[in-house]
């Protein structure tokens, strides 16, 4: 009997992370979405289920582990989708938005990461959410704390592809392309279910670790 794979989607109650939730479930996955509250009321399925978790607080990390540990033996998918664009529409950093969003998009992305990586078995994948406003190629003056933390997210995969390089456990980083959400704004030409359809080919394909890969385009390199 084919053994069902499991999924971590951090931040999946809306947007991107609710329909990645939607389509892994419809492909026969066990997915374990978090949300702050703990609660994902829009999603109603008997293999789908929530945790709380904030990734800016330590202990709120710690608890969402134990609880891990308790419910999988492994994670075989863990997209890391949770984040903020605090100041995407500022053109000056203010220290408040700085904070949050760096908090959030790398130190909570990093330290979540670390802590659930063991449940992550070889051949298992890493997807971490990131944005084409964070290559230097596409550098504007507006979302300064936002592009910053995601060129951060995007050394941090490629330095997490060449440590789990030996393990054969894939890291990526996925550009979502400019999505219709609370993020992404009203004026967004991408919905969260195309989005999400963009990224579940990149998962079933994806065969080489530390790749940057844009949903919109279909372009992909080497960090």
């Amino acid at each position: 009997m084919k053994r069902q794979h499991t999924a971590l989607i951090t931040g999946a109650n809306a947007g991107i992370g609710l329909a990645l939730s939607a389509k892994l479930l419809g492909q026969g996955y066990r997915v374990i979405g978090t949300s702050r509250s703990g609660y994902i009321d829009a999603l109603s399925h008997p293999q789908f289920y929530c945790l709380p978790l904030d990734v800016r607080d330590p202990s709120s990390i710690e608890a969402c582990k134990q609880a891990l540990a308790r419910m999988a033996t492994s994670i075989d998918l863990l997209i890391n989708n949770a984040g903020v664009a605090d100041d995407v529409f500022q053109t000056v950093p203010d220290r408040p938005s700085f904070e949050n969003t760096f908090s959030t998009n790398v130190t909570g992305l990093v330290f979540f990461t670390e802590a659930v990586i063991g449940l992550v078995p070889p051949g298992g994948q890493i997807i971490n959410i990131s944005t084409d406003m964070s290559l230097l190629t596409e550098i504007a003056v507006n979302g300064p704390a936002y592009r910053m933390s995601k060129g951060a997210v995007n050394i941090y995969t490629k330095m997490l592809a060449q440590r789990l390089a030996d393990k054969q456990v894939t890291v990526t980083a996925v550009h979502p392309g400019w999505v219709r959400t609370k993020l992404g704004g009203d004026q967004a030409p991408m919905l969260p279910e195309a989005s999400a359809a963009g990224i579940l080919d990149i998962i079933f394909a994806q065969k080489n670790s530390g790749e940057f890969r844009n949903v919109a385009t279909g372009k992909h390199f080497v960090l």
